[in-house]
């Protein structure tokens, strides 16, 4: 970090950043990503618009600034998490306390996709993080063998993973981890068990019961 960076003008450059962020949530809670809008955000900050383009070049810039957040925010949940002993049920768990507390932020990264919005591969690489230890707590808690046919083709297909080195089994646990709970937190989030007369975190637990049947 250079100096500029560190001093008075980069602390006050970090705090409208976050500024622009928060306006940013509270018009994605709103009205959703699709809405966004750096003017608007910028009239809420009494500046102009070229002024806010200071901070942030574009709307995708921005839009990539929080997916970043909210994936570095999961990434660090989880990795405390697995630190601290949580097992399989109980990182799926932390999981879903963390969607919860704020579901837009858990839909913009695992929600539908932004129209023509294309994620940088750092974004990506966080991601992976909390693959490999979705991985690593399987691998630390023991693993059932299942989905040999499945599991074989793993075996040439898992750059994805995180560590190359682990079980082919490991990997096919941690992928149905990764469908199941999404699946469910992402269908119970966007709304679509309303009306059912069901409490999804039955679901929720039914699934986590099975996926960790030993």
């Amino acid at each position: 970090m250079s100096t500029a960076e560190a001093g008075p003008r980069g602390r006050y450059r970090a705090q409208v950043q976050t500024e622009i962020k928060q306006y940013a949530w509270e018009q994605i809670a709103a009205s959703g990503v699709s809405a966004l809008s750096l003017k608007a955000i910028a009239k809420q900050l009494g500046m102009s618009g070229p002024a806010l383009y200071r901070y942030y070049a574009s709307r995708d810039e921005l839009i990539t600034a929080l997916i970043r957040d909210a994936y570095r925010s999961l990434a660090d949940t989880v990795r405390e998490a697995y630190r601290k002993g949580v097992d399989v049920a109980g990182l799926a768990r932390v999981i879903r306390e963390w969607a919860r507390s704020d579901p837009q932020r858990y839909l913009l990264i695992y929600g539908t996709p932004i129209p023509g919005y294309q994620a940088p591969d750092d974004t990506t690489a966080i991601s992976v993080e909390i693959m490999t230890v979705v991985i690593d707590t399987y691998r630390r808690d023991g693993v059932v063998p299942s989905g040999r046919r499945f599991e074989t083709h793993l075996d040439s297909h898992r750059q994805w993973a995180g560590d190359p080195t682990a079980p082919a089994s490991a990997l096919r646990q941690a992928l149905a981890f990764w469908t199941r709970v999404h699946g469910v937190l992402s269908l119970e989030l966007a709304g679509h068990f309303a009306g059912m007369g069901f409490d999804p975190a039955l679901l929720f637990a039914d699934e986590v019961e099975d996926l960790t049947r030993r």
